[in-house]
This record gives structure tokens, sequence and C-alpha cells, in this order.
């Protein structure tokens, strides 16, 4: 094998161990930091200072951009986050990012192996998942150092080369086609922080005369490149999305793409600040985290630049993306985000929001049927049953997508318990909505049968009753199931006996009725089943405040 091809192995083989650490450690950190994260997401406030701040410490969490602003494009496409809201997430996700740059500028190539060799002891021996967690996270990071130290050992002998030195010579000194490079670059690797890694290790490397083959001057609009590059990101995670989303995402790439350009004109200045601020020594030994400090740099600035301007660029992203929101059919997710599969505490929050709508349809469901007892219109009835196939369509869609997520094998062992007792809630609520079903189709069949009201009106009013005291009943789970509130949950379970105690009666008053000639008897099994119906609807409120008092808290996700 000739020393090109040994060489260009050796940068994918170096390229291919940085990107598997970064993700094993993104993964890592998300689940050893999940409780942390809700914190973090909880900063999310119309303050943009504070929108700043959570999208700058989400970002050091998960150590990557891309996932934050993925994850903000899914919540503003959602409608839990507004326009403003998501642009000072993005600008902060801009600042976190330059943490990566700043953790690889550290010198640690002597303990590269003690850190992949002590976090492979403590997540095979520790059985507690969150310790599992933090050692596979410190075994990441030493993997990431070793991809770092193979990419540098391989470009050492190109230092030596004329032909790419003059390569390298041409890009120092049109900056405009260091940008073009460092785009290119970041769109082929989809990672921004890879990419900056890669440019401080050729950084390190020595020419002719001793100093960086590259120099800091000619790093800058390479790194400028890079900014623009893993903005591609963004834009695919917003295809297909709401036209807030798109516009977030546009906004995303302005804000890199109008530094760029700011900035293209003052690198020699720029460069000559970040030196004067920088640790001082030779150029080899110092020009990794003066790349790190001119990352940091640049997007501090952006921010500062944009942060009392986000008015403004909210202006500008909804003039070239003009247009209001379209809203989804009912039949169609409105909140879950497939982008999000592996970022599983956004998802979670955002499956939480999917079964609470869900849960409210049936609500309307249940109080639409206490009134079909004594009406004959037929469309009416037709609308609920396109409520009742709307929350069937939806139950698939949650369903498919919960699966997902455990089979991405994302999940804690706290989530994955959470997130099976939404599940548990889910097919009970869906229970509901089918019975609803049953008791229309009762109502259709005996309605074409006599062509007229289906029951007496003494019938009538009494299934009325007991509608009602399911629809409360179901009105109580849901809270329960939305604030986690024990002592509710435990006063639903007690009101089971007044709805088998109601059942008894009703049925007993219809054979009253029947004796007197008030109801007639071909009714009866009608009637009866419309009662069984109901009492299993009460059955299902009772599993969903039994589900609470196992644990199940939505305001887990939130």
């Amino acid at each position: 094998m000739n020393s090109s091809v040994q060489i260009a192995f050796g940068l994918l083989g170096g390229l291919a161990l940085f990107l598997f650490g970064m993700n094993m450690m993104s993964e890592c950190l998300q689940k050893a930091a999940g409780e942390k994260m809700k914190s973090i997401l909880a900063l999310l406030t119309k303050n943009p200072i504070l929108g700043v701040l959570a999208g700058a410490l989400t970002t050091a969490v998960l150590q990557s951009s891309s996932a934050t602003t993925v994850m903000t494009i899914g919540f503003v496409s959602a409608g839990l986050m507004n326009l403003p809201q998501a642009i000072s997430i993005i600008l902060g996700a801009n600042i976190g990012t330059t943490m990566t740059a700043q953790i690889i500028a550290f010198k640690i190539s002597d303990y590269i192996y003690v850190l992949i060799f002590a976090g492979f002891i403590v997540s095979f021996l520790c059985k507690s998942e969150k310790v599992k967690n933090i050692g596979q996270t410190v075994f990441a990071f030493g993997v990431l150092f070793l991809g770092i130290e193979t990419m540098g050992d391989v470009m050492k002998p190109l230092a030596g080369s004329p032909v790419f030195t003059a390569m390298i010579a041409k890009v120092a000194d049109i900056p405009i086609l260091g940008v073009c490079v460092g785009t290119l670059m970041t769109l082929v690797v989809q990672s921004s922080s890879a990419t900056i890694a890669v440019l401080q290790n050729f950084a390190e490397q020595a020419g002719p005369n001793g100093a960086s083959i590259l120099g800091l001057a000619g790093a800058i609009p390479i790194l400028l490149g890079d900014n623009i590059g893993t903005t591609i990101t963004a834009l695919l995670a917003s295809l297909g999305q709401s036209r807030d989303a798109k516009r977030t995402a546009l906004a995303h790439c302005m804000f890199n793409i109008s530094g760029s350009m700011i900035f293209i004109w003052f690198i020699h200045p720029y460069a000559k600040l970040i030196q004067y601020i920088s640790p001082k020594g030779p150029e080899v030994e110092v020009i990794s985290r003066q790349i790190a400090n001119a990352h940091t740099g640049f997007n501090l600035i952006m921010t500062i630049l944009w942060l009392p301007l986000i008015w403004l660029l909210v202006k500008i992203v909804m003039f070239i993306i003009p247009g209001d929101q379209k809203e989804k059919e009912a039949s169609q997710p409105m909140y879950l985000d497939n982008n999000l599969i592996n970022q599983p505490t956004a998802a979670l929050r955002l499956v939480s929001q999917e079964v609470i709508r869900l849960s409210g349809i049936v609500k309307e469901i249940i109080t639409g049927i206490a009134e079909v007892s004594s009406l004959k219109d037929r469309e009416y009835k037709e609308k609920l049953q396109q409520k009742i196939q709307t929350v069937q369509s939806l139950d698939d869609r949650i369903t498919e997508y919960l699966a997902n997520l455990f089979s991405a094998g994302v999940l804690t062992e706290e989530q994955a318990t959470q997130t099976a007792g939404i599940m548990y809630v889910l097919s009970d609520v869906n229970r509901i909505s089918l019975l609803c079903g049953d008791i229309l189709s009762v109502f259709s069949e005996e309605a074409q049968k006599t062509k007229k009201s289906v029951l007496s009106k003494d019938a009538a009013r009494d299934l009325e009753k007991s509608l009602k005291l399911i629809g409360d009943m179901y009105d109580a789970s849901l809270k329960v199931m939305e604030t986690g509130d024990k002592d509710k949950a435990a006063k639903i379970i007690k009101k089971r006996d007044k709805v088998l105690e109601l059942d008894l009666k009703l049925r007993k008053d219809h054979m009253k009725r029947v004796s007197t000639g008030k109801c007639k008897a071909a009714l009866t099994s009608s009637f009866n089943k419309i009662l069984h119906s109901i009492d299993r609807i009460g059955n299902s409120c009772v599993n969903i405040a039994d589900a609470v008092l196992e644990s199940v808290d939505f305001g887990y996700f939130n």
C-alpha cells in the first residue's frame, strides 16, 4: 500500500473513530443527564437571554449544535415554542457547540488509553445504569481523542510535501477558498465539530519554517465555512415541517452566513486579537487553542450582535417565508417528530402532548354520545364516528412512534418505565373511544329500525345521567394523568362503586318501565349493551387512575 493511500485511510479511520466517540458520548451524556436536560429545557421562556443560556447549556450537554437545532425545530413545529424563542435557542446553540473545540485543544494524548480503559472497566463492571452511562461517556471521550491522535499522526507526512504545502498556501492566501473548503467538509461529514477537530490537528503540523503549515489567519476562513456547512442539518430537519420550523432553520442559516460575510473582511485583525488573548508559545503548540478561541469568539460576537435584533431576524425570515401556519388534519399527529427519535427527553415530551390531545378528542366523543340518545341527527352521529376514527389513526401513529423509540435503544430505564406507562394509558384511552363507538352503533341500529328516537324519554334521561357520571370520571382521570395527583387518583377508583350501583339501578328501572309498557321489551338487549359499554368505560377510567398510582406521571415529560 503506497503512502498516499495509507494517509487517506488513516484520515478516514481517525475521522470514523472521532465521529463514533462523539456520537456515543452525546448519547451517553443524554442518558446520564436526562433529568438535567429537563431543567435546562424549562428555561425556554420569552426572555431571549434565558433562551440563549438554555441553548448553550443544552448543546454543551448534547455535544452537538445540530441536535439542539433539530430539537428546537421539532418544538416549533409542534407549537410548543414560538419563533423568537426558537431563534434565541439557536443563538445559544452556536455558543454551546464551541465547547467541543475547547475540549479538543487540551493536550491529553498521554492519558487517552487510561481514559479508554477506565471507561470500559466502569461500564463493564458497574450495574447501576447511571454509573454505566458515565463510564461509557469516559470511554467515548477516550475514543474521540484516539481518533484525533490518529488523524494527527497521519497528517505529519503531508506537512513535508511541497505539492500539498503549495495547495494549502493558496487556501491560506484566498479566504473565500478557505470558506468553500470548510463548508464542503462539513456538508460531507455532517458535523462541524469533526471538521474543526481536523482543522485543529492539521494546523498543529509544522511547515518547512517550523511554524504552523496553515496559520491562524489561514484557519479562520475554513472555520467560517464550517459554521456555514453545519446549517444544512437544520435545513434538512425542517423539510416537511411547519412554516415556523422552516423559518427557524432559515434563521440559523442567516446567523452563520451573515457572521461569515462580516468576519471574512477582518480575518487578519481578528487573528491578531485571538493571538493576543490566547496562551503564548510556539505556534504549533498553541494554534489549536487559538482556533478554539476563534470559534468561540465568532459565535459570542455574533450572538451579542443579533440578540437585541431578534425581532428583525423574525421579520426577515417571515418576509422570505410568508403565510400563516397551515393547520394539520385532526387525524395527523400535531406534535410527533421523527427527527427527535434519538433525543428521548424531547421526543417523550412531544408524545405526552400528543396523548393529551388524543385524550381531549375522546372527551368530546363521550360528551357527544350523551346527546345522541335523544337525537335523530344522522350528520351529528357521523361526525362523532369520524372523531372515533381520528382517535384510532392517532393511536396507531403514537404506538408506532413509541415502538421506534424503544427499538432505537436510547431510553434510560426510568424513561422506558414511563414510556411503557404511556402505552398502558394510551390503550385504555383508545379502548374508551371504541366503547363509545359501540354505544353509537347501538343507537344507530335502533334508529334505523324504528325511524324515531331509540329510547323512551325516561330511558334516555337515565342513560344521559350515566354517561355524565362517566364523563366526569374520565375528565378527572385525565387531570390526574397530567398532574400525577395520587390522592385524586385514589378518589377516582372509589367512584367505580358508584358506577356499579347506578348500573344496577338503571337495569331495574328499565325492567319496571318494560313491565308497565313505558319501554318496549325489544329494546332491553340494546339498553343492556349500552350499560355494559358504559361499565367498561368506567373500568378503563379506573385503569388510568391505577397507572397514576403506579407512578405514571405525564408531568415527568414536561
